[in-house]
């Protein structure tokens, strides 16, 4: 499903952000577009970036129940900073996987923005969560019955020892030399 990204322009609020981006919210089966100004209200401007394909996949289906399940079931927008200050975010994908957004978190490079689902894209993703989710069943694993050797405290079996390797070291005797 194409989704359209529409970001946020507002002033910052500490002298080292001049400039604050948001992802405020998607645009389901949106046309293409190229940073095109939806609206201006004083220094708050929001662009319609983009539109990027929001794709499914039958293998994280576990996902996106989960992010079904959430009290308010989002989208989460990947973003990239650019050196083009005319475009200085670039929206590398749109994901319903709370998974998926949590890996690119994770990497510290890219800017991760939820935005509330629509109903559109809940019921589209519903559905396809109707027709491809199988439940696994929980397998508790178990730990292996290998038993380690005996140790006898002798130490490597290569090096004659004949006593404990363990043991406390002597003290030396007063006036003997080393």
């Amino acid at each position: 499903m194409p989704v359209g990204v529409v970001l946020r322009k507002s002033p910052g609020v500490t002298k080292w952000a001049k400039v604050v981006w948001r992802a405020v919210c998607v645009l389901p089966g949106a046309d293409p577009a190229d940073w095109k100004l939806l609206r201006t209200e004083g220094e708050v401007s929001d662009y319609h970036v983009t539109t990027v394909p929001l794709t499914l996949y039958r293998s994280d289906t576990e996902a996106y129940v989960h992010g079904l399940a959430a009290n308010v079931p989002c989208l989460y927008v990947i973003c990239r900073e650019t050196r083009d200050p005319a475009r200085p975010l670039e929206v590398v994908m749109v994901t319903a996987s709370p998974y998926e957004a949590q890996d690119y978190s994770d990497n510290g490079e890219d800017i991760v923005e939820k935005v509330m689902m629509t109903p559109q894209v809940h019921a589209w993703i519903s559905a396809y969560v109707d027709t491809h989710h199988e439940e696994e069943a929980f397998v508790k694993r178990r730990r292996d019955k290998y038993q380690e050797p005996k140790q006898d405290g002798i130490g490597d079996a290569r090096i004659s020892q004949t006593t404990d390797v363990y043991r406390a070291p002597r003290t030396p005797r007063s006036g003997s030399s080393q």
